[in-house]
């Protein structure tokens, strides 16, 4: 049962998952930490978890919590963690008033004598109407407006968010606005009007336009190692933080490898290429720009020999062996999704920064607290 329908409250959806949910929260909580001393935050179903202390909480809980610390209980703040088999298990025999009271309770707990709380949702109005938990009925379950969030453009972001609005309509939650994301700079004032004519057409607020950061988009090199299922050979304790920016494929002569040199580059090559490694080698000792290298991934499970390995440490870069060819490796980079980490601190101080200059933070709150 919703007991607390007076705290403030503000449900943040998106028009697709991975177009800025958590970017929007993690700054938007920045933002409200400025004019209210204490802020809540829940994320009712989560889809992405880690196991604290036998619980499994959304991964999304735990930057928040590790950012700013609420001090809530991890439990109130990710009350429902939709592990493999989930959906499976409610199919059979779940209770779709069980789950309700479930994130009631949950955010009776999270919004206790808080003087507002962000409620992040998980991808699109209709994510989770399988077990009758969609975003669009939580957010009515918690009598909360909403926000969507959309990647940039006026077409198809804002016929997406069309097809939301209508889920979001059925089930009374009102949307008060829509903020477009990963907006290149160079387009944001040509956009502006347009997606803002737009949505009043539709009777929605456009609440910002947060232009595109490439540094956001950048994995470390550990995500990359868990992405592509790799094995540390070098640099796993030193490097684990390092920011991939290019990616390459090292299949040039020795001559030519000077093309390689790139700051926050990676260079995919065979392990058995020794001529290439060698000369990687040696290009390092003469000049130390090098080093400033993303790394190195091995492919198709080849190491050098030993006596070539004593060498490579000397490079001081990380290192890792994988059992894909070099176009797998290149394709599931440029696939990944890259979600801000609770050791982001980079990360998140842009994505502060960009909340708080390009969206319209007084709106929402006056829009929230509005009856």
């Amino acid at each position: 049962m919703l007991e607390n329908t007076t705290t403030p409250r503000i449900f943040v959806a998106a028009t697709r998952q991975n177009d800025g949910k958590t970017t929007t929260s993690v700054g938007l909580y920045a933002c409200l930490k400025k004019q209210f001393e204490r802020v809540g935050y829940i994320k009712p179903v989560g889809q992405r978890f880690v196991e604290i202390n036998g619980k499994k909480i959304d991964e999304d809980t735990v930057l928040i919590n590790h950012t700013y610390q609420p001090g809530l209980p991890l439990e109130a703040m990710s009350p429902i963690a939709v592990d493999p088999w989930f959906t499976r298990y409610y199919l059979d025999q779940g209770d779709p008033a069980e789950l309700e009271g479930k994130v009631q309770t949950a955010f009776n707990r999270a919004a206790w004598e808080q003087d507002f709380i962000v409620i992040e949702g998980s991808g699109h109005a209709g994510v989770g109407s399988v077990f009758n938990m969609s975003n669009a009925q939580v957010a009515g379950a918690l009598e909360s407006k909403a926000i969507i969030v959309s990647r940039g453009g006026v077409g198809k972001p804002l016929d997406e968010v069309s097809l939301n609005l209508a889920l979001f309509e059925k089930y009374n939650v009102e949307v008060i606005g829509v903020i477009l994301n990963q907006v290149l700079e160079h387009k944001v004032e040509t956009l502006y009007p347009y997606a803002e004519r737009g949505l009043n057409r539709m009777g929605l607020n456009l609440l910002g336009i947060i232009p595109l950061k490439h540094e956001l988009l950048k994995p470390t090199f550990n995500q990359i190692c868990i992405e592509l299922d790799g094995r540390w050979l070098l640099g796993a304790r030193e490097h684990q933080r390092r920011r991939v920016g290019k990616v390459m494929i090292g299949n040039t002569t020795p001559e030519n490898m000077d093309i390689y040199r790139i700051k926050g580059g990676l260079i995919i090559t065979s392990g058995d290429r020794e001529e290439f490694l060698s000369a990687l080698v040696e290009k390092a000792a003469e000049n130390p720009e090098w080093k400033s290298i993303a790394g190195v991934v091995l492919t198709l499970g080849f190491l050098p020999k030993d006596s070539l390995m004593e060498e490579l440490k000397k490079l001081d870069i990380p290192i890792l062996s994988v059992e894909m060819d070099a176009f797998q490796v290149a394709s599931r980079i440029n696939r990944m999704t890259v979600k801000t980490e609770p050791s982001d601190h980079d990360k998140i101080g842009i994505i502060q920064d960009l909340v708080d200059t390009h969206v319209d933070v007084s709106k929402i709150i006056s829009e929230a607290k509005a009856d």
